[in-house]
């Protein structure tokens, strides 16, 4: 974790000549990947006064679909206007969503802007890049597509958190 934190601390000193580069960290279930972007989009917004934004991509997904519905109040652009403008945008869970054609699309759709405006993007994820011997998990390349992982590698440091699941360790000592 000191590895994350001491990244993280590099973001903060230095939000204004990192020309939008941002994270994504990495790691299993509970280690604080979600709890650490956050912090680190409340700090860039009360020290910069930047405009920041978090979004579940399962969320977001969720909410541009209901755009389509006719009965909505919502369009699409209504949606994605505001995370395409933020200065700091977190998107938490990045490919927790099953990765059909229309979620790889408008994730290309979502952060391709973000990437050509060099904004900066903080993304946590479940999904390594690594597989070991004895592992079956899906690789983040499989969840999200060659074209998006290979945007990612150019516009995030890529942080890996190893540790055991907080909330685990959490109920356990409460027993």
């Amino acid at each position: 974790m000191w590895i994350a934190k001491r990244e993280a601390q590099i973001v903060l000193d230095d939000f204004v000549t990192i020309d939008g580069r941002g994270l994504l960290f990495v790691g299993p279930v509970g280690v604080g990947k979600t709890h650490l972007a956050v912090a680190i989009l409340r700090e860039l917004v009360d020290r910069y006064q930047v405009t920041g934004l978090f979004y579940q991509f399962g969320a977001l997904l969720r909410r541009i679909q209901d755009s389509y519905n006719p009965i909505s109040q919502a369009s699409e652009m209504t949606v994605l206007q505001p995370v395409f403008d933020a200065d700091v945008l977190v998107l938490d869970e990045l490919g927790a969503s099953k990765p059909t054609d229309w979620v790889r699309d408008t994730m290309m759709q979502i952060i391709n802007p973000r990437y050509n405006d060099k904004r900066m993007t903080i993304f946590t994820t479940n999904y390594s890049d690594k597989r070991s011997e004895k592992d079956t998990t899906e690789l983040l390349e499989d969840r999200i597509g060659v074209a998006l992982r290979s945007r990612l590698y150019e516009m995030c440091r890529t942080v890996e958190i190893i540790g055991e699941d907080y909330r685990k360790r959490s109920a356990a000592g409460a027993d």
